[in-house]
């Protein structure tokens, strides 16, 4: 056993293993090797993508799950993969073309696609190298990418089996549209964002209604009036029974004639009851317009310019057009007036333009069908959600499913499998590329232009990724899954849509468990952001702080399902856990000369203290906690279970109680002792591997544990014992111990004692029955309590002010005759002054109305939090005069 190096350097042994690991394909399996299969799929990222903190989070507790079944002996494949990222690769891509000066059409379609590839081959990888250097256990030798040729042939078969079953159709509808992007948006990736606009309020002319110039209409986009075809009121509104009997409306500029039309999707009540209908540019005036057979006019190009049918204002953006139309009208004196309104506004999600409403033939997968079976999975429970909130959520969803869009007007992506015939105008559906038709057999044939949805591929993730449609050993092993992790922006892009394809490909669920966890944010709660400038790089926390600081820190401060709030200092806490850890470990290696060095085990004859009794209840507790925590996603109370063992009942007691017998000649008890710690440390380094893997495989060899499992990765999950192998009045004493301990080193404390100073301690007992347990004690309370004496005396009773505190073995005394009462006093003055002072300002900062409500929220509390500490130190302080002067 190799000493340990004095100083833990994270950045010496993080490389090393993960390399190792890689040698030994450590985290590759598959079906042949038996056992219970885990399998979890990566949510995969965006090609384009690198390493953020919520990738941080999602995939460290997806490592810490693989690790952890891993060990506790199942078959667990954890299998990675990239999404190839429609949009932004091919906006990436384009803007690097932009750089020289051309565009993808220059290129044509084939070259583009091949330099998307060439992107793909020389950038792609970036964040599948940063996931590695997180840790992640995933087995690589199974990574996939969503345009590789088995994964598009999957994709092929699962567009012609919904072809050919008519649940994909072609049909022109409203679409969001991306004028920047210059394609179709499915409604779940047009995000709405609550925007400060403008209500305007048009007068539109009437003629043929005696008494009436014009009825007023409101919109929030008036470039759009361009496309009105009629406006509607509702049947039962006699207000405008006139207008409906014969009464022409004009549309301002254009001076095109409106149809009048009756609908009962028009709200009486809201307005003047009198709207607009633009069917060809909102989803609800199409319904309108559907059912009155009204004409669409599309009003804008595909790169959000007015088109040939704005008349005068063709050419112009649609934001210039909008004010051009508002100084027209306002100069006709057709504007009755202008709001500030509130609202939802559409942005595509990748690029971030305002998304337009537009009528366009697009492809579509009817989604009602497909949601049935994938409604009543949940509902049944065969998939349970945690937090379970999350469920009533998705089962709304599915209940109000919409069909979904799955067209895309670009060229990097699967293109759609359907062919057309010039010849004889057949449509059919076929994967790979049919040289003739399937009618006629004609030669002159071409493919549709458009690509799927990169959620297309994505669905078919937790059986595409085992060579489905083909049929192999791993999918029937492995499907479904077990648990899949992700965030709750995508439980309606990808999860939903997961559970459908399972149900109608594979014939069942494609998971049993879904865990979404919260979103990472800043330390005032803010969403991280480049554009906010609070964004934390993960990778610059591993070089600083470590992969295994960064891992364990993120997941001790994740609250199950809740969002995450850090800054950098808070990966302090991984970085200072692993310090003490290691000097644990060093010291235990300084004890072992002369002695056995052998883990203790439960057929150990050695007599147990009191101590090593408690310190073995303690482990146990932890064991059973942490298999608890995982079992239910609580992975920050696992975090804090195994932190509370290791940093407080192991270092901060067990180690220091340690010492009394590594001090003494008695090498029998030394090596009982020295036996215990190696039983708990290689226990907990067992229990934190998950969390922590680069440090425990460092200190699993280092240690010596290795002679059973060569690596921790696969060493045996600790088991808690089922028979008890301690006193449980004994550790109960030993709890009572400690928080003795803890109360005499507050009373220390709030006395101003210092901390090498030695001062004398009295104990009185709370019975007689303690007082055999304290005097056998003496030893050890004294050490810890850095007195000069402890005395145990039943019938005490103090003579002057003596500074006490009650514990559960009795009052404990602190003697003050080391004290220097005149100089204690001049000092405590000075003291209680200054809090004096800083109290005043925090009360008048609290008591100003102007502070409290225009102030942030968290300064506001972290003043309320101020006021109550020094509240509290003005008590103790006050307090301690009184014993001075007493």
């Amino acid at each position: 056993m190799a000493e340990l190096p004095k100083h833990y350097d994270p950045k010496a042994i993080e490389e090393k293993w993960y390399t190792w690991w890689l040698e030994h394909n450590s985290f590759h399996s598959d079906a042949s090797r038996g056992g219970a299969p885990y399998c979890i799929v990566i949510p995969p990222p965006n090609v384009t993508g690198i390493l953020h903190m919520g990738h941080a989070l999602n995939n460290t507790i997806q490592d810490v799950l693989t690790r952890w079944q891993r060990m506790c002996g199942r078959n667990a494949v954890w299998v990675p993969g990239t999404d190839h990222a429609g949009i932004a690769t091919q906006n990436v891509v384009e803007r690097a073309l932009k750089k020289e000066g051309q565009g993808r059409r220059d290129l044509g379609r084939e070259k583009f696609v091949e330099r998307v590839w060439q992107w793909r081959q020389e950038y792609g990888g970036t964040i599948i190298r940063q996931l590695k250097k997180l840790g992640s256990s995933c087995d690589w030798q199974r990574e996939h990418f969503t345009m590789d040729a088995d994964l598009s042939d999957a994709v092929a078969e699962v567009f012609v089996r919904l072809y050919n079953k008519g649940l994909i159709y072609r049909g022109k509808y409203i679409i969001n549209w991306c004028p920047r992007c210059q394609t179709a948006l499915s409604d779940e990736e047009s995000e709405h964002k609550d925007t400060a606009g403008k209500l305007y309020h048009l007068r539109y002319p009437v003629s043929g209604v005696p008494g009436r110039t014009h009825v007023v209409v409101a919109t929030t986009r008036p470039e759009t009036m361009l496309g009105d075809t009629a406006v509607a009121v509702h049947p039962n509104d006699d207000r405008y029974r006139d207008l409906r009997a014969g009464g022409k409306v004009t549309l301002p500029l254009l001076n095109r004639e409106l149809k009048v039309i009756a609908d009962d999707y028009v709200d009486p009540k809201f307005g003047t009851g009198v709207v607009k209908v633009t069917p060809a540019h909102d989803p609800n005036d199409f319904a309108m317009g559907q059912r009155h057979s009204l004409p669409s006019i599309d009003v804008m190009t595909d790169d959000g310019q007015m088109g040939s049918e704005a008349g005068p204002y063709a050419g112009m953006d649609r934001f210039a057009c909008r004010k051009k139309i508002l100084a027209d009208l306002a100069a006709a004196g057709l504007i009755e007036k202008i709001e500030d309104h509130q609202h939802a506004v559409g942005h595509c999600y990748r690029c971030h333009t305002v998304v337009e409403p537009r009528l366009s033939p697009q492809w579509f997968v009817r989604m009602k069908p497909l949601a049935a079976p994938a409604l009543t999975a949940v509902v049944e429970g065969r998939i349970k959600f945690t937090p379970d909130r999350w469920t009533k959520v998705y089962t709304e969803w599915m209940e109000n499913i919409r069909d979904w869009c799955i067209s895309r007007q670009i060229w990097w992506g699967h293109r759609i499998p359907v062919f057309y015939c010039d010849a004889c105008g057949h449509q059919w559906a076929a994967k790979g590329q049919p040289k003739t038709c399937a009618k006629c057999d004609a030669a002159n044939i071409r493919q549709d232009e458009d690509v799927l949805d990169t959620w297309f591929s994505s669905w078919l993730w937790p059986f595409s990724v085992f060579g489905w449609p083909q049929q192999n050993a791993d999918l029937k092993f492995y499907y479904p899954t077990h648990t899949l992790v992700t965030a709750s922006e995508i439980l309606f892009f990808w999860v939903a849509r997961m559970v459908m394809a399972g149900c109608e490909f594979m014939g069942g669920i494609p998971f049993r468990e879904v865990y979404i966890h919260g979103t990472v944010r800043d330390d005032v709660g803010r969403k991280m952001s480049k554009s906010l400038g609070n964004s934390i790089d993960p990778v610059q926390i591993i070089e600083k702080y470590s992969a295994d600081a960064l891992r364990f820190s993120l997941i001790m401060l994740t609250a199950t399902g809740q969002d995450v709030y850090v800054n950098e200092e808070k990966f302090e806490i991984g970085r200072n856990f692993g310090t003490k850890i290691w000097n644990a470990a060093r010291f235990m290696q300084m004890q072992a000369a002369g002695s056995t060095g052998e883990l203790w085990t439960p057929a150990s004859a050695a007599p147990l203290s009191s101590d090593d009794q408690h310190i073995l209840a303690k482990l146990n507790e932890c064991i059973a906690a942490c298999d608890d925590n995982l079992a239910k996603f609580r992975f920050n109370d696992y975090a804090k279970t195994i932190y509370e063992f290791m940093w407080h009942q192991f270092c901060d007691w067990y180690v220091e109680y340690s010492k009394q017998v590594f001090y003494s000649d008695d090498a029998a008890r030394k090596a009982t002792v020295l036996g215990v710690m190696h039983h708990c440390l290689s226990s907990a380094l067992r229990l934190l591997h998950p969390l922590m893997p680069f440090l425990t495989e460092e200190l699993w060899r280092g240690m010596g544990y290795n002679t059973a499992s060569e690596t921790i990765l696969t060493a045996p999950w600790p088991k808690a014992a089922t028979t008890a192998l301690w006193d449980a009045a004994v550790v109960a004493h030993v709890e009572a111990r400690h928080e003795l301990i803890g109360l005499g080193r507050t009373l220390r404390a709030d006395n101003g004692i210092a901390p090498g100073q030695k001062v004398d301690f009295v104990i009185k007992p709370v019975s007689a029955a303690v007082v055999p347990r304290l005097e056998a004690d003496r030893v050890n309370v004294m050490t810890l309590l850095k007195a000069g004496n402890l005395t145990v005396d039943a019938a005490f009773a103090p003579t002057q002010a003596m500074p006490s505190t009650l514990t559960p073995l009795g009052t404990l005394y602190m003697s003050l005759g080391v004290v220097d009462v005149a100089a204690e006093h001049e000092k405590l003055t000075k003291q209680l002054a200054e809090v004096d002072r800083n109290l005043a300002g925090v009360q008048a900062k609290l008591s100003n109305e102007n502070f409290v409500g225009r102030a942030p929220a968290a300064v506001v509390e972290t003043q309320r939090k101020l006021l109550a500490e020094l509240t509290e130190k003005r008590t103790k302080l006050a307090h301690l005069m009184e014993l001075l002067q007493g």
